[in-house]
This record gives C-alpha cells, sequence and structure tokens, in this order.
C-alpha cells in the first residue's frame, strides 16, 4: 500500500472480529478495552488479550487502534494513565483515538510514543478545527459522519501538513452529532460520552397516534461513492462502524471496501462489494448527505430500519406454547436471530443449534411470560458460514501461538496541573436568543447568529457575553469569523466557545476574556488544561457531572469555573429531520415524556419539555470555587404543555 492509497479500518468488539478483520485484509483495525472505551456494549478486549492480538497484526502488516474515547470524570485520571502505561508497555498500538483532551497529556505523561486520532465524538466540525487539534499534538482527526464530499474536501484543502483526515464510510449512524448527544443521559444517567448509550433515539415516539420511530437512522453506506475519497490524498482513511457487530459483518464490510479500493471502482470491483455488502446483515442503507445534490434520508419512519435480513415471522399461539417460523432461506448452525424489537414485548436473540433447510420450521423457546407475538419478524443479524468458519479458526490457531508475557501492574501517577485561586461575587450568566428588554439582574449572554450582533446597540457589545453554536459546520465557519470580527471591533470582550477548537476562529485573543462552554464536555482539570494552554481563561463543567464530580473538579482546574445551573438544555443536536416530525410540535416517548424540535440555522436542536434544575446545589458549588452560574433560556413552543417537573441531570446519580 502506497502512502496516498487509504487504510481501510475495520471494528473489532471481539477476538473473532479481530480475527475477520485480518482475514478479510484490514490495514487497521480498532478494538476497545473493558474500560474508558466508547462501545461498553461490546465485548471488548484485556489489555493481555489485545496484547497477543496487536503482535498477530503487526505479522500479517496491519496495524492496531485503541479507542480511549470517553469522557474522564476527575477521579479516574489516575486509572487512565495507568491503562494507558500498560498499554504502551505491552500492546504497544499504533494509535490511540481519544475523545477527552485529558487523554492527550495522559498519553505524554505515561510514556506512550505512537499517534494520536482525535475520534469524531470530539466534535471537530469545521476548518479551524484542524490546526488547533495538531497543537494538542493529534496527528488525525476523525471526521463528522453528516460532511458531504464538498465539504470533506473544503477541510482537506485547509489540512495542515502532517495532520490527516479518517473519513467514516459504513455502519451505523447516530441521529444525534457525535459529542452533542445527552439523551441516554439525561433520561437516566447512561452516557453516551461514556459508552453507555441505550438508545433512546431507536424508540418510537408518537405524535398524537401510533408510536413511530422518528429517530431511527438507516446505516451509512457511501460504498460506490468512496471513489470520491479516493481523489483527496489528505483522507488517509476509511473506518468502518460496528464494534457491536459480530465477524461476518466484520468480513464482508472490509472485503466490499478493500473491493473497491482495490479495483478502483471497476464495474467488476462494484459487483463484487455490493455482494459483500448484501451479505454484510446491517441495516437499510444509506449515502445521507455525502453528495450535497443528491442528499438521501437517514431517518425512514415508513420504513423498517432493523438491523439485519428479515428471515421470517413468528407463528402459532404463546397461550399454547408453540411458537415458531418458517425461514425464507436455510439456517446455518451457529447463526444468531434476533425476533422483534428490543423496546417491544418478547424481544429475544437465539443462536441456532442446527440447520434449518428453507421452508422449514424453527421452534421457539420463549421464557415464560415473555413470548413475543404471532406475527412478529424475524431478522438473521449474524452468520457462521462454514468457509468464514474454517478461515478463523486457522488464524485462531495462529492467535493461540502468539505469546506475549502477562501485564503487570503500572504505578503511573499524573500530575496535576495547580487549581486556580477562586473567590469574588458568583456572577448570574442569563444566556437568550435575542437580547431581552428591560433591566438585567445580572450579566447577559446571546447566542451568536448570523447578523445578531446587528440587534443591539454597539454600545451594548461589551457587556454581552457571547455564545457561539455547539456545531459549526463547514460553510458556517465564514459568518462566524465576520461576526467575530464585528463584535471586536465594536468592543465585545467575552465570548464563550462551545467547542475547543473554536478558539482557532480568533485571530489574536489579546485582551478578549474567552471562556470554554459547557458543551466542550469537559470534566476533569487535564483538559481544562489543555485549554489553558489554548488561550482560554475560564471554562465550564459538563452539566452532566453528578455531585462529587462537580465539587471536586474546582480542586484540580487551573482555570476558573462555570456551570449551567438551570434553563432548557438540549437532548441532543441534529443536522437531519424526518419529513414526519414537525418543528415546535410535542412529541412523547413510549413513557409519557414530551420532547420537540426546533431549528437554529442547518442544526436542528432536540429539547426535552421540562428544564434543569441544579438550585438545590447552587450553594455548595459556590462554595467549591464556581464563579458563574449559567441559566439557558428558551422560548417553548405553544402547542408543548407546561413542564410539571424539572431535571437535576444527573446530579444525584452515579454518571455511568
Amino acid at each position: 500500500m502506497n502512502e496516498r492509497t487509504p487504510q481501510i479500518l475495520a471494528p473489532a468488539g471481539d477476538s473473532e472480529s479481530f480475527l475477520a478483520a485480518l482475514a478479510a485484509g484490514a490495514d487497521a483495525v480498532y478494538a476497545g478495552l473493558k474500560h474508558f472505551s466508547a462501545r461498553m456494549q461490546a465485548d471488548n478486549f484485556s489489555v493481555g488479550e489485545l496484547a497477543r492480538l496487536a503482535e498477530l497484526a503487526r505479522e500479517k502488516g496491519a496495524r492496531t487502534y485503541v479507542p480511549l474515547n470517553v469522557m474522564v470524570k476527575p477521579g479516574e485520571l489516575a486509572a487512565s494513565g495507568r491503562l494507558i502505561e500498560r498499554l504502551a508497555r505491552h500492546v504497544r498500538p499504533e494509535a490511540l483515538i481519544v475523545q477527552d483532551l485529558a487523554m492527550l497529556e495522559l498519553a505524554r505523561q505515561a510514556g506512550y510514543e505512537g499517534e494520536l486520532h482525535i475520534s469524531t465524538l470530539a466534535s471537530a466540525t469545521h476548518a479551524a478545527s484542524l490546526p488547533v487539534a495538531q497543537r494538542l499534538g493529534a496527528k488525525r482527526v476523525i471526521l463528522p459522519r453528516e460532511l458531504s464530499i464538498d465539504e470533506i474536501k473544503s477541510l482537506a484543502a485547509t489540512c495542515p501538513e502532517g495532520l490527516d483526515l479518517e473519513v467514516f464510510v459504513h455502519g451505523a449512524l447516530c441521529y444525534a452529532v457525535s459529542g452533542r448527544c445527552w439523551w441516554s443521559s439525561y433520561l437516566g444517567g447512561k452516557s453516551g460520552l461514556r459508552g453507555r448509550c441505550v438508545q433512546p433515539c431507536r424508540r418510537r415516539y408518537s405524535r398524537g397516534g401510533p408510536g413511530e420511530r422518528l429517530f431511527s437512522c438507516r446505516d451509512l453506506s457511501l460504498d460506490v461513492l468512496v471513489r470520491l475519497l479516493a481523489d483527496v490524498p489528505q483522507v488517509s482513511c476509511w473506518k468502518i462502524e460496528g464494534r457491536k457487530k459480530g465477524p461476518h459483518y466484520v468480513y464482508y464490510a472490509v472485503s466490499a471496501y478493500k473491493a473497491l479500493r482495490d479495483g478502483k471502482g471497476s464495474p467488476e470491483s462494484r459487483k463484487a462489494a455490493e455482494d459483500y455488502l448484501a451479505q454484510a446483515l446491517g441495516r437499510p442503507r444509506t449515502h445521507y448527505g455525502f453528495l450535497p445534490q443528491k442528499p438521501h434520508p437517514a431517518v425512514t419512519p415508513s420504513e423498517s430500519t432493523a438491523s439485519g435480513r428479515f428471515i421470517g415471522k413468528v407463528a402459532g399461539s404463546p397461550k399454547g406454547g408453540s411458537l415458531s417460523f418458517t425461514p425464507r432461506e436455510p439456517l446455518l448452525k451457529g447463526d444468531r436471530l434476533r425476533v422483534g424489537f428490543e423496546d417491544e414485548p418478547g424481544h429475544m436473540v437465539v443462536f441456532v443449534n442446527a440447520p434449518v433447510p428453507k421452508k422449514g420450521r424453527y421452534t421457539l423457546r420463549p421464557q415464560k411470560g415473555n413470548a413475543p407475538r404471532p406475527g412478529s419478524a424475524v431478522y438473521l443479524i449474524d452468520r457462521r458460514e462454514p468457509e468464514l468458519t474454517a478461515l478463523l479458526a486457522r488464524l485462531r490457531a495462529e492467535f493461540e501461538a502468539v505469546s506475549a508475557p502477562e501485564p503487570g501492574a503500572a504505578s503511573f501517577t499524573p500530575r496535576l496541573p495547580a487549581p486556580a485561586k477562586t473567590g469574588g461575587r458568583p456572577l448570574r450568566l442569563d444566556v437568550h436568543r435575542r437580547m431581552p428588554s428591560g433591566r438585567q439582574s445580572d450579566a447577559v449572554g446571546l447566542w451568536l447568529r448570523p447578523g445578531g450582533e446587528g440587534d443591539i446597540s454597539r454600545g451594548l457589545y461589551g457587556r454581552v457575553w457571547w455564545w457561539l453554536p455547539p456545531v459549526l459546520w463547514p460553510e458556517e465557519e465564514e459568518w462566524v469569523r465576520r461576526s467575530l470580527a464585528v463584535l471586536t471591533r465594536g468592543g465585545a470582550r467575552r465570548f464563550v466557545c462551545n467547542s475547543p477548537w473554536q478558539i482557532g476562529l480568533f485571530p489574536e485573543l489579546g485582551r478578549l476574556d474567552v471562556w470554554a462552554g459547557p458543551f466542550c464536555n469537559l470534566a476533569n482539570g487535564l483538559a481544562i488544561q489543555a485549554l489553558k494552554e489554548l488561550g482560554f481563561s475560564g471554562a465550564f463543567a459538563s452539566p452532566e457531572l453528578p455531585r462529587e464530580d462537580l465539587l471536586e473538579l474546582p480542586r484540580q482546574s487551573p482555570l476558573p469555573l462555570g456551570v449551567v445551573s438551570g434553563g432548557m438544555w438540549p437532548l441532543c443536536l441534529s443536522r437531519t429531520k424526518a419529513a414526519e416530525v414537525k418543528s415546535e410540535e410535542p412529541l412523547k416517548s413510549p413513557k409519557g415524556e414530551v420532547l420537540w424540535v426546533r431549528a437554529y440555522g442547518p442544526t436542528w436542536w432536540i429539547y426535552p419539555g421540562w428544564p434543569l434544575d441544579l438550585s438545590a446545589a447552587t450553594e455548595a458549588l459556590r462554595g467549591a470555587g464556581y464563579s458563574v452560574f449559567a441559566n439557558l433560556h428558551e422560548h417553548k413552543p405553544g402547542k408543548v404543555p407546561a413542564a410539571t417537573r424539572t431535571s437535576a441531570f444527573n446530579l444525584d446519580l452515579q454518571l455511568l
């Protein structure tokens, strides 16, 4: 593979999938550990097992990347560093994939010498992100799935020398922009930023009638369109998503994109790739917005977005204890089937223990009291065909022959920054979309929007805290730069960047007071130290942290701290919306929770029907050293019912 040939990067959530990636000819495999990985529902690996797999990969000419792409809480820095030290010593991965900026410094302190890649969860969505990422020590930035080929090319054109880009070409789509989803966390403390997402976007939501899957996305599949990426030399890697998938999916997905890359888009390679992808057993596919002139929908509520291949429907009577289905194709020993959906009664996953012919009969044996309804769909979600099984068995034998010393304990202790001095009167900051009328009790924040600076008197610029949007798409960077130039010339001094990368939008900081906002997902002192080195003068803690972590953070933060103590916090931000979803109108979850959708520019904000309220902890937070308390105001649509409760987010929960 020459320098300009993009790598094919395969997922692996267990050893069989890792071996399947090697069998298919992947150039690199990304595999998470049992801790600090953004796919904690995958089986994942111990350090010892991964050390042996990485050695086998090197023998095959493949690289191993380890995702440590979670938000790190204040008390987890030492454990994270010890894990990196053990990885550096025993696994020797060619790259670490990180979301939390603390991991960059921990890697340096722990002696890791490989590449550092910025995860898509870090939301580097626009050109100014790239020099900032390189300045922090990154070798690669993984771009969001939402970008079109034109946007990818525009970022590539500004990519600094020595930095390269990675693009997702296949796999599951999150409804939300990566790193901009708190849905699972807000509803129950299981954070997507920590690999614990329970996928509330896959559930049914009601517009007043029967529930529909209004946010459940199809799978991204660029398939033959990847030829357009081959012409972008800065894109050094094609990434396949799927660490929760089995070896069958990994093998066929890698085989498809390897055929397309090596065949250079020939008719034969396109046909072979389509055949491979048809066998991969994913969800229905979409090109999403890759072709800006011909976008494909990501969400199609009228069509199923179930993973796997439909092979039959349940027949019989649960009362009679006789439930079965007639498969539309032969079933092989070891096949895995899913009956129904996870959010429906009777959902089950079964393993086929003996072959069943096409149009034969497969008897289901559900748990008592949880039988699937007759008519429930049955999907083939993983396959164990003899040829692939034999291929993996040969690789398994090679793997078993690889020896590696048992990893020992690590003694790493992180070097933490000195905490900032605290004191003075705490500031209440009310953040609005438009300048409110009347006298304000304390400080005012305004969300930056195109031309919004023209709505208020120039003499007020210096009194406002100007909040940048949490997501900036490539085409938005130009208007933001213009607005910032107008504001700073007019006397504006206080800005809140809601992505660390937005610091790159300021040509000179000078006397500016630039804070890292709450959407930066900051949770530890080393991440905040990285921001201080970039020129930030203050930082907001992530509001999804539990009480103990919020109180601990000031003890290790080198910058003054703020927190969102009330107002409307979004469930997520997205670049797509199903046509069936009407903005400004209420939707209901299966549990009766109200949510609603509103557009700001090209980004959709999904809000819960009830506000955030951390007032119960305000005094304790002041005592801990927080100096700014923000309240995010959002005008609720008239059709959305008044809230009957508030949320303390994870204040009194254990954030998983």
